[in-house]
């Protein structure tokens, strides 16, 4: 398999991945309460979302690379 067609799948499978899940969730740990001895953390789930443009566009950035890859 060539470089070009091993990019172009990854870039399929990345861009049904983020269609799928539209967006990276991940958790953070922060300091509610520091007094002195006596501390007391949270934990926050975050969200960091992905346009569906970003998945369209490696979809199609995908398409085109495994469609330049197999004419050569």
């Amino acid at each position: 398999m060539k470089t070009t067609q091993l990019l172009g799948v990854v870039l399929i499978v990345l861009g049904v991945v983020a269609f799928a899940y539209q967006g990276i969730t991940y958790t953070t740990r922060e300091k509610a309460i520091d007094l002195g001895p006596i501390q007391v953390t949270t934990e926050r789930t975050r969200r960091f979302p992905l346009p569906p443009i970003v998945g369209a566009a490696a979809l199609i950035g995908g398409i085109v690379l495994l469609v330049a890859g197999n004419r050569r």
